[in-house]
C-alpha cells in the first residue's frame, strides 16, 4: 500500500479551514486538519513545498514512522506551524487505517472507556446579566458544563464576549483589530459573575471561565482564590505558560482548579506541569500537538499524576479536528471533558461528519475512520479570505497577552 498522492485544500465556510487529503493506490483516503487561526498560508507552505513530496511512496500504515521521519527528521523541529503539518498527516494516516481496518476510530485506539463525552459551551455577554442569560440558555439546551466569561466595565472588547451567541470567530479583520484590558477592573468584576450565576441556578452544572493568559502568577492566584466559592470545574490559562514554574506561586494560594495547553505544540511544553502536578486539566488538541500519535503518549503522562484530558475545540479547528478527538476522548482513560463551540451550517455543509450532540454529550459515530469528510465541490465555493486574530493593549498602550 502506497501513497499516491496528498492535496491541501484551504476553504473560508465563514471561516479559514487547511484541509490535507492523503491518496492511496488502494482508492482509501484520509482527511487532516492542519488550521492555524491567522496563519493559514505559512501552514499551507510548509504542507505542500516541504512535507508533501516526501509523502509520495510512503506506506500509510506506518504511522509511527512517518510520524517520525517528519519530527526527527526536520532539524528545526516543534513550533505550531511544523507540528500541525504532522497532526493533519497524522490523523489522515488514522482515517485511512481505520477505515482499511473496517472500524470507527476508537476502536483501534483501544475501544470505548465512555459512552459519551461530556462537552462545554462557551456563554458571554457585554455584562453580568447577558451572560447570566446566556448560561441559562445552554442549561436549556442541555449542557452540564458552560464556559462563562463576560464584558468587563472600562474594558474595550473583553475577550470571549463574541458577536453571536452560538458561533463566536475572534479572527475578524485583515489586519490585527486592537481590544483594551484592563487586569484590576476584571479581578474586581469576574467574582462578582460566579456569585450571581451560582445564586441563579445553584452548583449542579458545572462553570468554567478563561483567563487567556492576562494575568500575572500572584494576580492569577488571587483570581483563583476569589473564585474558590463558587467551585468551578476549572480555571483556564490564567497566566501564560512559557514559565511554568509560574504555576507553583498559583498552587500554593488556590484550590480551584486549573487548565493550560491549548497553544501547547508538544510534550515538552507539558512535561514540567504535568509531573510537578501544577496543573488539574491538559488541554493540548489534536491539530496543534502533532495528532492523535503525539497527543496519546501527552494524556499517557498525564494520567500517571492523576492529570485529565480537556481538549481545546474551539471554532478554529474544524470538523475534522472535532471528530478526532470524540474518537481520541470516547478511548482516553484520563477523560476530563471536551470543548465544544459549534460550527455554523456552512461549515457542517462542507464537513460532513457523523458526531451528534445531545444532552450536554457528544458522541462519535461507528462509521470506519473519524467519520468526517469534505466536500471538495462545496469546498470550493468558499475561497480564502485574510483573517487576523485581536491584539490587546493596556489602558497606557502597553502591549499585552490577548
Amino acid at each position: 500500500m502506497k501513497i499516491t498522492s496528498a492535496r491541501v485544500i484551504v476553504t473560508c465556510p465563514g471561516r479559514n479551514f487547511v484541509t490535507l487529503k492523503i491518496e492511496t493506490d488502494q482508492g482509501v483516503y484520509g482527511i487532516g486538519d492542519a488550521t492555524l487561526n491567522g496563519r493559514e498560508k505559512a501552514v499551507v507552505s510548509y504542507l505542500e513545498d516541504h512535507v508533501v513530496p516526501c509523502l509520495i511512496g510512503m506506506d500509510p500504515r506506518n504511522s509511527e514512522d512517518i510520524w517520525q521521519y517528519l519530527y526527527r527528521g526536520a532539524y528545526w523541529r516543534r513550533g505550531p506551524v511544523t507540528m500541525r503539518a504532522i497532526a493533519a498527516v497524522d490523523v489522515a494516516l488514522w482515517d485511512i487505517k481505520a477505515k482499511m481496518a473496517g472500524m470507527p476510530l476508537y476502536q483501534l485506539l483501544g475501544g470505548r472507556s465512555r459512552d459519551g463525552v461530556m462537552v462545554y459551551g462557551h456563554a458571554n455577554g457585554g455584562d453580568i446579566a447577558e451572560t447570566v442569560d446566556a448560561v441559562g440558555a445552554y442549561i436549556d439546551m442541555g449542557y452540564k458544563a458552560i464556559r462563562a466569561q463576560t464584558g468587563v466595565p472600562g474594558v474595550k472588547d473583553a475577550y470571549g464576549v463574541g458577536r453571536g451567541k452560538l458561533y463566536y470567530e475572534p479572527a475578524d479583520a485583515a489586519l490585527p483589530s486592537l481590544t483594551g484590558w484592563d487586569t484590576r477592573k476584571a479581578l474586581n468584576y469576574v467574582p462578582k459573575l460566579f456569585e450571581k450565576l451560582r445564586e441563579t441556578y445553584g452548583f449542579d452544572h458545572h462553570l468554567l471561565h478563561d483567563g487567556h493568559h492576562r494575568y500575572s502568577p500572584t494576580e492569577a492566584a488571587q483570581l483563583g482564590k476569589a473564585l474558590e466559592p463558587y467551585s468551578l470545574f476549572w480555571l483556564e490559562d490564567v497566566t501564560p505558560a512559557e514559565n511554568q514554574e509560574a504555576f507553583k506561586l498559583i498552587r500554593q494560594h488556590t484550590t480551584t482548579p486549573l487548565a493550560v495547553g491549548e497553544i501547547f505544540n508538544t510534550i515538552w511544553d507539558a512535561k514540567d506541569l504535568i509531573q510537578n502536578q501544577l496543573i488539574d486539566y491538559i488541554r493540548a488538541t489534536i491539530v496543534g500537538a502533532g495528532g492523535l500519535t503525539h497527543l496519546r503518549r501527552i494524556a499517557d503522562l498525564a494520567s500517571l499524576y492523576q492529570i485529565r484530558t480537556g481538549c481545546h475545540g474551539a471554532t478554529d479547528l474544524s470538523p475534522v479536528t472535532m471528530g478526532t478527538a470524540l474518537h481520541f476522548d470516547t478511548w482516553v482513560p484520563n477523560f476530563g471533558i471536551q470543548e465544544y463551540m459549534r460550527h455554523t451550517a456552512e461549515t457542517d455543509a462542507v464537513f460532513p461528519h457523523d458526531y451528534r450532540f445531545d444532552r450536554g454529550m457528544l458522541y462519535c459515530g461507528e462509521a470506519p475512520g473519524h467519520g468526517v469528510d469534505i466536500d471538495e465541490q462545496l469546498a470550493a465555493k468558499y475561497p480564502y479570505k485574510p483573517a487576523y486574530l485581536p491584539v490587546a493593549r493596556l489602558e497606557d498602550g502597553t502591549m499585552w497577552n490577548w
